[in-house]
């Protein structure tokens, strides 16, 4: 009886210690209780919708963005920071009408399948350079059932996740933790 409870307890505290080096991280950074909202063009988590659009609006008046496919989201065009100009479309995910998640999307404009060096593969490193440049070092490299390979930051309350689905995208998405407490997937 002795041995079972020996081998139970130490059980418990090795496989507690084996923690992935993300949600280490993650734990880490949620309890420092540091915020970090800045998404981009002035965007932020936590803003109120009506902000958003008041944002998108003026970017839209000085023609530095458009909509989106079928009208569903923003897209702005990056003419710099990757190496082929590229779309980059977003739509806030909120909660109570404040910005709680911002799904993007990357697409080099000259993509296509027989361009090899345009396919998503080569768009993920583009784009977490430019994520590099935006946001700091510091991103993990997760191997992932459902997705692959992924790429995930997370400074304080600010997790930002890149992966590839599509033969020709990669998704930046950056979450408010303290809003939306996902598993990585």
């Amino acid at each position: 009886m002795i041995r079972i409870v020996a081998f139970s307890i130490l059980s418990v505290l090795f496989f507690s210690n084996c923690k992935s080096k993300y949600q280490r991280t993650l734990e880490r950074e949620l309890a420092s209780g540091v915020r970090h909202d800045s998404l981009f063009f002035g965007l932020a988590l936590g803003m109120e919708g009506q902000k958003f659009y008041s944002i998108c609006w003026d970017m839209n008046k000085a023609g530095k963005m458009t909509q989106g496919p079928n009208n569903l989201s923003a897209r702005y065009y990056l003419n710099e920071g990757l190496k082929a100009p590229a779309n980059f479309d977003f739509y806030p995910t909120y909660k109570n009408n404040i910005i709680a998640e911002m799904p993007t999307i990357f697409s080099y404009k000259d993509w296509a399948p027989w361009n090899k060096a345009l396919c998503a593969d080569s768009l993920l490193v583009d784009v977490k350079s430019l994520a590099e440049k935006w946001y700091g070092n510091g991103f993990i490299e997760i191997k992932s059932k459902k997705r692959g390979e992924l790429w995930v930051k997370v400074d304080g309350n600010r997790r930002i996740k890149l992966f590839t689905e599509e033969p020709n995208m990669v998704h930046m998405i950056i979450t408010d933790m303290t809003n939306i407490p996902d598993p990585i997937q």
